[in-house]
């Protein structure tokens, strides 16, 4: 009996607390739809930089965030209204994500053809040098059968008649 109170109290206090959601009011400095996609596309460019190349970030003094806001001529506080406005408008922000995965996407594609490219070609490089690797073995060898000739039988006998 406690559980199914505690289970119906759960689920009440679920149903009233979002009865108060509230949308929040537009920003005076919204940012646009487009500058949010381009502001989260590279946002989401750096993030990922940083999780491959995390130290040589630090290293150089490189601060992903601030880089991004310097960009935009933005600050923290412009993005955090801009994001909350619209992320309550779940189509609005749907567009405007959509718009970054296909940018992503778009990158993607070309640098993996910018990639084929490249290993193709240290592929025939690689395959050049066995090649040649492979021709100059050829004409360092030593034929086998020149080894296997039998030495010819000195007769010593034959060495002192003759003075040698």
């Amino acid at each position: 009996m406690l559980k199914r109170i505690s289970i119906l109290s759960v689920l009440c206090v679920l149903v009233f607390a979002c009865n108060g959601f509230e949308r929040p009011e537009k920003p005076d400095d919204l940012m646009s739809k487009a500058q949010m996609a381009d502001f989260l596309y590279d946002l989401y460019i750096i993030n990922s930089a940083k999780g491959v190349n995390k130290s040589t970030l630090e290293k150089k003094g490189f601060n992903p965030k601030s880089y991004v806001f310097e960009k935009y001529d933005i600050d923290s506080t412009r993005f955090a209204e801009s994001n909350a406005y619209y992320t309550s408008d779940t189509e609005a922000y749907g567009a405007i994500i959509d718009e970054v995965k296909a940018r992503l996407e778009s990158d993607k594609e070309r640098f993996d053809v910018v990639m084929k490219k490249e290993n193709d070609s240290i592929n025939k490089r690689k395959d050049s040098i066995k090649t040649r690797r492979d021709s100059i073995k050829k004409l360092n060898k030593v034929p086998k059968e020149s080894l296997r000739k039998p030495f010819e039988k000195i007769d010593i006998k034959k060495i002192k008649t003759k003075g040698l």
